[in-house]
């Protein structure tokens, strides 16, 4: 590459968020051992020389992936987290996730969960990368009812643990069946079952 003056120029970088973006696309698509390297690379527009020298490998890209779709495609469960009662902490993170297991411009379903269905050639290690992401979360939402147990937001003697649990468990189910199809309002009603359910407990 050269420019005016015919000077040799470095060579045009890539956008990295850009580029992480399109693996999240492929691994929620493909699982992380589905996903080949060969997709991967189509989709970031990038060779394989490039991917490595800027990844290091398919299961560092992976795991840059999950932590951007964390902090990109999963800010509401943190936003959810900071409203006033334990309630509307459950009522912002299952709606919301509902919102987005079904947003039309992504997979349906949830790449935290698709993600590692298959087990394969990693020896578990991407499902069970996975499944620790997860349990932070649910660790987050435990201490925050904890904290509503504290304030007598929540009854003396409920089990934070077990309740954020609860609540996963419903998300992580809706994320299994928004894959398989079920529509938003179905999934909406489920929620609000469950919701019901914490309110009265």
């Amino acid at each position: 590459m050269t420019d005016a003056d015919g000077r040799r120029g470095r060579p045009r970088e890539f956008d990295v968020e850009e580029a992480l973006d399109r693996a999240i696309e492929v691994f929620w698509r493909h699982g992380y051992e589905g996903a080949s390297l060969a997709q991967l690379t189509a989709a970031m527009g990038i060779n394989r020389p490039s991917m490595y020298a800027a990844f290091g490998s398919k299961e560092e890209l992976f795991h840059r992936a999950v932590s951007r779709y964390a902090e990109v495609d999963m800010a509401y469960a943190r936003q959810a987290l900071q409203e006033p009662t334990a309630y509307e902490v459950a009522r912002a993170f299952l709606h919301a996730n509902v919102e987005a297991l079904t947003r039309p411009d992504r997979p349906s379903g949830c790449l935290s969960v698709q993600g590692g269905l298959a087990a394969g050639g990693d020896d578990g290690r991407a499902a069970a990368f996975l499944a620790q992401s997860r349990l932070r979360g649910e660790r987050a939402m435990a201490e925050r009812f904890a904290r509503a147990v504290v304030e007598g937001d929540l009854p003396v003697g409920t089990d934070a643990t077990d309740l954020a649990r609860f609540v996963m468990a419903v998300s992580e189910g809706h994320a299994v069946h928004a894959a398989a199809g079920v529509d938003r309002a179905s999934l909406r009603a489920s929620a609000d079952i469950a919701l019901r359910a914490i309110k009265h407990a």
